[in-house]
């Protein structure tokens, strides 16, 4: 199979849009699902899918690679035929990790950078590569080789009408704890007023906004600094990966990986939080349940 994919270097399109929508699903399922139920049944995928990359070079077991590439297809890498790990395990540890470390909401929005930072900066750094001054070339000691500061602003820049959109209709805590019942009454003493109900809305977002610390100001600052995060985690990790010694004393060791599909959410993850203690909203940030609306 793996004379018929295409390598790393290829833009793969296919699995950009495969990579977003995964992440946006997981960082949904993470929203509705209560951690007691999303964390274990995760697991589960997750040492599955182990097991299954574990298996499916040895002798006896080739029906399993039969059964991926007729699933995923042109969606996987050619190395990830020829003894590799398919990024599918590392996606799922790298969510699973996320989602176990921090709340809710924060864990949410780092997944959210992985489905969007990742293959956006990618996608940005493909396109720019032909731009030498840009370049990192063999990196600094191993960070960033081969990727660019340009796919890196790209990557970031992608992401932020989205954060800002997904942060403009959250609900926020402490400081704007009242949002909830002023926004509540003002709503309905404008829908039975003058205006109606359009007329309250527009009136409930102002007043949401003023009650938001920092208000639109703010959630400006976060959505670039988590798409900046997000970004920064992808071009830290190089290309090729560190990849463990094929012998430790040995001891044969499997094809284990430094992926930035780990270390994007995480590192998101662990920056949100700290952006939104900066920006004052200590007592929580609540996403819209599915993410988006």
């Amino acid at each position: 199979y793996a004379k018929k994919l295409k390598n790393r270097n290829n833009l793969n399109i296919r699995r950009k849009v495969l990579h977003a929508g995964s992440g946006l699903t997981f960082a949904i399922l993470n929203q509705v699902l209560p951690k007691k139920v999303f964390v274990p049944g995760l697991t589960i995928v997750t040492t599955g899918t182990l097991i299954m990359e574990l298996l499916r070079y040895r002798k006896g077991f080739g029906w399993i690679n039969d059964v991926l590439h007729w699933t995923l297809g042109g969606s996987l890498r050619k190395h990830e035929m020829e003894g590799k790990f398919t990024g599918s395990l590392y996606y799922f540890l790298g969510v699973l990790i996320t989602s176990t470390l921090f709340p809710t909401s924060c864990a949410s929005l780092g997944i959210c950078q992985l489905a969007l930072a990742d293959p956006s900066a990618s996608f940005f750094g493909r396109q720019t590569r032909h731009i030498y001054w840009s370049r990192i070339e063999n990196g600094l000691f191993g960070f960033g080789r081969n990727k660019g500061v340009l796919g890196f602003l790209g990557g970031a820049l992608f992401c932020f009408p989205f954060n800002y959109y997904v942060l403009s209709i959250s609900k926020y805590g402490g400081a704007a704890g009242a949002i909830g019942t002023t926004v509540g009454t003002v709503a309905e003493v404008l829908a039975d007023g003058e205006g109606g109900a359009d007329g309250g809305v527009s009136t409930v977002a102002k007043v949401a906004s003023a009650l938001l610390p920092g208000g639109k100001k703010s959630i400006a600052i976060a959505s670039i600094a988590l798409g900046l995060a997000g970004a920064f985690a992808d071009l830290c990790v190089p290309t090729p990966a560190l990849t463990m010694p094929k012998e430790i004393c040995g001891i044969p060791m499997p094809p284990f990986h430094v992926d930035d599909n780990v270390v994007v959410p995480i590192v998101s993850g662990y920056a949100c939080t700290k952006i939104f203690d900066y920006l004052g909203w200590n007592a929580g940030v609540t996403l819209a349940n599915f993410v988006l609306f």
